[in-house]
């Protein structure tokens, strides 16, 4: 490990907010010493060019010289508790929502390919990157991420992960975890945020779910735990039936009301389509859109939805026109109010976060390619799992320090002269403001100067970088 800076020069917000963090989740590990050498695969994961390894990892820490088996105990035995890792990271995000606001969660699968038969969780999963005209197979893990979105400026939002699940298929490779489907995943994952709020004193505060069309299926509707609303895509041929009317008279009453027009159908139906603009990463978009409803599902009468049509557009910017995919259709919670069902927001804001469950894509890409989600080699029956969720976490406690620093706009200028940065601040600046905030500190300075043109200065300049390297690697 690195020792502790003797350097006088203040400590960065950036690094303050993330140390504050670190130290918050410091009750799910059993001891200090795991504790601690989580600190430095942190820092690892930022300081790892190559692929994030543990091997890779421990080499950046300039730990080339000790015993590495206990940087593997890490993953392979109960050092810390995942569930309560999370649960940590969950207290800290009540600090930017108020509890008069919804909690807006989003959950969405993602697979880790593998090549081996054997590993924990692995199974045949339909691969993503074949022509939809020739679906192929390939072996993965998949995981279920729900994430938290941090609330709306001026249309940006960011999807902080709060936790991992595994959702390995029944045909998969053992892995002591009961297989499960992943809608089945994203209820634990929702019914753990639920319990989570509750036991933090947020009993009153509504929990606001998104999720694709893979989630719409009756199990999930029906599990979902009180005071948490849906908002999932639907199938264009969705059945749907009115609500039953009241039957004073004997017998039992109806479940369900008239057959209602699938989504699809209602475009054919002369309905009125309103119009509505929706701020959307710093821009205006104009959304036609029309609300049906209430209905109740086919074989789930007790929870009325409503059914939210939003039609495609084109929209002109600047010499280009900007084509928006459409028709699409969703399925919307129904709340209980006032004797009547009613949406469970105003619809400006449901088309707002409608447009926002892409941010858990956007982590998804940012996971596999800049931290290496599932290149650790660990591949026993606890390691193959946890060694993801630590992955996720990282990325969870790092984007957090930089929202609590710079907010979602704004953070640091790009330091090219023909480009200085969007309103967002991006990844790319976030990984750079760690490494500058790093390698401000004698531990982690690089020492680099520039290369001579003769080998007098070639010289000096790798007597500089030598010096550099042995400084670095100071246990």
């Amino acid at each position: 490990m690195v020792k502790p800076s003797t350097d006088s020069a203040p400590i960065p917000p950036l690094l303050q907010n993330l140390f504050q963090l670190l130290q918050a989740h410091r009750p799910a590990f059993r001891q200090e010493r795991p504790f601690r050498r989580a600190w430095g695969l942190l820092f690892a994961e930022l300081f790892t060019f190559a692929r994030h390894t543990l091997t890779q990892e421990l080499v950046s820490l300039g730990l080339t010289d000790q015993d590495w088996s206990a940087w593997y105990r890490l993953f392979s035995r109960p050092r810390f508790a995942e569930p309560d890792l999370n649960a940590c990271l969950l207290r800290e995000t009540l600090e930017h929502v108020p509890p008069e606001q919804p909690y807006v969660v989003v959950t969405d699968t993602t697979q880790v390919p593998r090549t081996s038969r054997k590993l924990p969780g692995v199974g045949w999963l339909k691969a993503p990157r074949t022509p939809v005209f020739q679906v192929g197979i390939h072996r993965a893990q998949r995981f279920l991420q729900g994430a938290w979105l941090t609330p709306l400026v001026e249309g940006f939002s960011r999807a902080i992960p709060l936790r991992f699940l595994p959702a390995f298929p029944e045909k998969a490779a053992p892995a002591g975890i009961p297989p499960q489907k992943d809608w089945q995943a994203g209820l634990a994952f929702l019914t753990w945020v639920r319990q989570g709020l509750d036991q933090l004193g947020r009993e009153t505060q509504w929990v606001l779910a998104l999720a694709d069309g893979g989630f719409d299926r009756l199990g999930w509707w029906a599990g979902l735990p009180e005071r948490v609303v849906g908002v999932a895509r639907t199938a264009k041929n969705r059945v749907l039936y009115a609500l039953p009317s009241s039957h004073p008279g004997p017998g039992r009453p109806a479940m369900y009301g008239q057959r209602a027009p699938t989504p699809q159908e209602w475009l054919h139906r002369g309905v009125h389509f309103e119009q509505r603009a929706v701020g959307v990463r710093g821009h205006s978009r104009r959304m036609r859109f029309s609300v049906q409803g209430p209905f109740v599902r086919e074989g789930l009468p007790e929870r009325p939805v409503f059914l939210l049509l939003v039609k495609g557009s084109t929209q002109k910017i600047g010499q280009r026109r900007s084509k928006y995919p459409g028709p699409r259709y969703y399925l919307i919670s129904a709340v209980a109010r006032d004797g009547a069902w009613q949406l469970p927001l105003p619809i400006g804001e449901i088309l707002a976060w409608l447009w926002q469950r892409w941010e858990v894509e956007v982590a998804h890409r940012e996971l596999k390619s800049n931290l290496g989600l599932g290149e650790k080699q660990c591949w026993g029956m606890r390691s193959a799992v946890t060694s993801v969720q630590w992955s996720a976490w990282v990325y969870g406690v790092l984007v957090l320090a930089g929202y609590r620093t710079w907010g979602l706009l704004g953070g640091p200028r790009s330091p090219t002269r023909w480009w200085g940065g969007g309103r967002r601040w991006s990844f790319n600046d976030l990984w750079r403001a760690y490494r500058q905030a790093l390698w401000g500190k004698s531990e982690f300075h690089p020492g680099w100067t520039p290369t001579g043109d003769n080998w007098l200065k070639m010289e000096i300049w790798l007597t500089n970088r030598d010096n550099a390297v042995t400084g670095s690697a100071r246990i």
